[in-house]
């Protein structure tokens, strides 16, 4: 029961950045299959993974400015009323 109180904690704060991870992993497995596709010789393979490492990085951000950023701007607002 502790362990599942600890996990949703970290999720709902800011410093656990749980909801952004999923942006950071699309990126890295992009990367990864981009290093694979130029070690390889590969063309296509390694455009497709800078393409899957991009829209991973967009995707991050996106889910950054969702999950952290606009709770936060949103709580300054209610204290600057």
């Amino acid at each position: 029961m502790e362990r599942r109180n600890w996990l949703a904690r970290i999720h709902e704060d800011e410093a656990g950045h749980a909801t952004s991870a999923a942006g950071a992993l699309i990126a890295g497995a992009g990367a990864v299959v981009l290093g694979i596709g130029a070690a390889n010789d590969t063309g296509w393979l390694a455009v497709a993974g800078g393409i899957i490492a991009g829209v991973g990085l967009v995707a991050w951000e996106l889910l950054r400015h969702v999950a952290i950023d606009q709770r936060l701007m949103g709580r300054l607002d209610r204290l600057e009323r």
